[in-house]
């Protein structure tokens, strides 16, 4: 049974963003005085008095704006609107009713939806502000005197909104079966794009400037591969070319989503090839020892020959050498080509950065490769490896226990990686090796 959905809704700069991370326990959206800085749907999880609710942020309404971005934030906010149980109309009590709010009051009334009026920014502890009574005039109700900063008031509100809500049986949970994906990529990749194209939905905002998306959007995708959390991240570009502290956090939001996730896509330019910095892209998610796959995006824009996927092939190789377990496919979010083959991979990569050897396999073939290439020997004396083990997943770690690190060279490390790759495949998923002299049981 699907959870109840909550849109939280209103004109720019009236503290939606602050009241979505205070009201779900956490900093998911980014807050900043500057105007729309939210611009697609954020989602997450907001739980009361034992009852959850799936909270959607959204971007600040400019009803008669002609703006192309801000035309975009208000298809985003009805979208929200639309699909919402229940609608939390955010005012300001510093500014009081403006001529914004009256339309947007106008637009929410239309929907037909049960609206809760709440008016931020009530930061005084004690009497009711007199202003707060100047928002009876917007025919909403009763105004619920809130302050996102301090949390005052959020838990009326919260008890307003389930008012409004069915009593239903709590949903069962997550069965851990979502696979939680990461799209990454410089900016103008294509990143958004291919969040619709898998959606079929216009979920995230697709537009030639760069830095439309800020936001990391999280969007929930069930298909006949499985269970997924795609994440839709801002475009990761050089610090040297980042200008502004909003920029910052979002690229601040980018590593978070590499670092929650299961497996990163790193989007490819088809039409640029591989740069400096798709490699820096990538470098991020191998470093985070996430499960990668890398997409080339935009293939149908492209003049191909017999040879261009060859010659991506060897550039792919020159410029990710550092992660020769990764994956590539050549696809296009506008049409759709090979979608269908992206998940494959990515289902490869999970599965590859969640496998477990058992000990005993492990040390088995552990024998067979040492006779067949016996350890290095430095100043007389020779590497011992006694045993290894899988100590984690995500990615594959592996403890070998020997007589003494110095000797255990990385070239003998790469052949003993080589040989664990050959056998158990690990496509798509960095593994790490952890050295320990015997005695030493930290893992």
């Amino acid at each position: 049974m699907p959870k109840p959905i909550v849109a939280i809704v209103g004109r720019q700069n009236v503290g939606k963003s602050a009241l979505f991370n205070k009201l779900i326990g956490k900093r998911l959206s980014i807050t900043d005085d500057s105007s729309g800085v939210t611009r697609d749907r954020i989602y997450a999880d907001c739980e009361w008095r034992n009852k959850n609710v799936l909270l959607v942020d959204t971007g600040g309404l400019e009803p008669n704006s002609t703006d192309a971005m801000l035309s975009q934030i208000k298809i985003q906010s009805q979208i929200a609107i639309d699909s919402a149980n229940v609608i939390i109309f955010v005012t300001d009590i510093k500014s009081g009713i403006v001529s914004t709010d009256q339309e947007v009051a106008q637009i929410l009334q239309k929907s037909g939806k049960p609206i809760v009026l709440c008016v931020n920014k009530c930061d005084r502890i004690g009497k009711p502000d007199v202003n707060l009574y100047e928002f009876y005039n917007l025919g909403i109700g009763d105004p619920i005197a809130v302050s996102s900063v301090h949390g005052h008031g959020t838990g009326n509100l919260l008890d307003e909104v389930f008012k409004h809500l069915p009593e239903k049986k709590e949903e069962s949970k997550d069965n851990g079966n979502t696979i939680s994906v990461a799209i990454i990529g410089k900016p103008n990749v294509g990143k958004s794009s291919l969040v619709n194209s898998i959606c079929k939905d216009q979920r995230c905002i697709v537009s030639d400037v760069a830095g439309t998306t800020r936001d990391s959007v999280d969007t929930a995708v069930n298909n006949s591969f499985g269970a997924y959390n795609l994440i839709d991240t801002a475009g990761i570009r050089r610090k040297s070319k980042i200008t502004n502290e909003l920029e910052k956090y979002s690229m601040l939001r980018s590593r978070s989503a590499i670092e929650r996730s299961d497996v990163s896509v790193i989007l490819v330019d088809a039409k640029e090839g591989f740069t400096e910095q798709d490699s820096k892209v990538a470098g991020l998610a191998h470093e985070a020892g996430k499960g990668c796959v890398v997409a080339i995006n935009k293939w149908d824009a492209i003049e191909k020959s017999q040879k261009t996927i060859d010659e991506f092939k060897k550039n792919f190789e020159n410029n990710f050498g550092f992660m020769p377990y990764a994956s590539m496919v050549a696809i296009s979010a506008q049409t759709g080509q090979r979608i269908n083959n992206l998940f494959a991979l990515i289902n490869e990569a999970y599965n590859s950065c969640t496998a477990r050897i058992s000990t005993g396999a492990l040390n088995d073939l552990l024998a067979q490769f040492i006779t067949r290439v016996p350890p290095p020997t430095h100043k007389g004396k020779r590497l011992k490896i006694y045993y290894m083990t899988q100590a984690s997943i995500k990615p594959p770690t592996f403890v070998f226990f020997v007589n003494k690190k110095d000797l255990f060279h990385f070239s003998y490390q790469r052949y003993l990686e080589n040989c664990i790759r050959n056998t158990f495949g690990f496509k798509g998923t960095p593994i790490n090796f952890v050295i320990r002299e015997k005695g030493e049981n930290k893992l």
